[in-house]
């Protein structure tokens, strides 16, 4: 049973993992920018969302628009006012990580300064436990994580394959130069790309919430796992980051049947280090021209 239990709560954690992943690499994928403040976005969206439901007590579909919002204004401003005034005075791929990574130190600290460093939770009836079977213990909110998932990745299946948007974005991944051939402007599809990478990153920080709950150096964590699922998975493809993230979120859980919970990280790194090694290009990898 115990199996079980840690199989359901890594599916779980991999779907919270998928999503976010999904979102990294999508940024990634189609702008050749390591945001590595994905992990801030993430963590602005989680503490709005804490600060509007559970201290303003607005309703949760406000609180939900108001965290999305958030990270959205953040995601595209950041590439506006930093990644493109860089890149317009010839700013070198080193140059923008390090950007990103001044601007993620800086809303870890800010939000450390409003809310405290310690855990914060957001408690909703559907995060309580029920006893399904005995000895196995699952939460409502555990189908609310994995439908939202599935619904999320839909939704971006159908925007990418379906959409003159979508068809534009995955354009700009392939060959940027094309883009300016059809009048359409790479800096303004730049902008809908972190868009969209935003608000993924918005139903795992709301649901992590409202389970194991948020700290302000979470961020961290979350680029330590959509950086693994990217490479895992292979650079530029979403379903790989999204299958790597959900591998990873069922190993981290699965790997609680025989070592201590403060490894289960490193389980992360084993994995990663072991497709650094034997196969590079990640489960659905392909070649990047630059």
């Amino acid at each position: 049973m115990l199996f079980i239990q840690l199989l359901v709560n890594g599916l779980q954690t991999g779907a919270l993992y998928a999503l976010i992943a999904a979102g990294f690499s999508l940024i990634f994928g189609m702008t050749r920018i390591f945001h590595a403040a994905h992990g801030a976005t993430f963590t602005i969206a989680g503490f709005i969302f804490y600060e509007c439901y559970s201290i303003l007590q607005w309703a949760w579909p406000f609180a939900v628009l108001a965290a999305a919002v958030a990270a959205s204004i953040f995601g595209i401003l950041l590439d506006r006012w930093v990644y493109a005034t860089i890149q317009r005075h010839e700013g070198s791929f080193f140059t923008v990580f390090a950007a990103s990574f001044g601007a993620a130190i800086v809303v870890q600290n800010l939000i450390s300064i409003m809310f405290g460093r310690g855990l914060v939770t957001v408690t909703t009836p559907l995060s309580k436990s029920i006893e399904v079977v005995p000895g196995l213990f699952i939460a409502p909110i555990a189908g609310v994580i994995i439908v939202c998932a599935l619904i999320s990745f839909a939704l971006l299946q159908w925007l990418l394959t379906k959409t003159n948007l979508g068809i534009a974005l995955r354009a700009l991944g392939e060959n940027p130069a094309l883009i300016e051939v059809y009048g359409l402007t790479p800096r303004r599809l730049s902008q809908y790309v972190f868009l969209i990478g935003s608000i993924l990153a918005v139903p795992s920080a709301i649901l992590t919430a409202t389970t194991s709950g948020l700290n302000p150096a979470m961020g961290n964590h979350v680029m330590l796992i959509s950086v693994a699922a990217t490479i895992v998975g292979g650079v530029g493809s979403l379903r790989g980051a999204a299958l790597a993230g959900l591998l990873l979120g069922l190993a981290e859980n699965l790997c609680l049947a025989v070592i201590d919970p403060q490894w289960s990280e490193a389980v992360t790194f084993v994995i990663l280090f072991l497709f650094i090694l034997f196969r590079p290009s990640g489960v659905f990898g392909r070649a990047i021209v630059s």
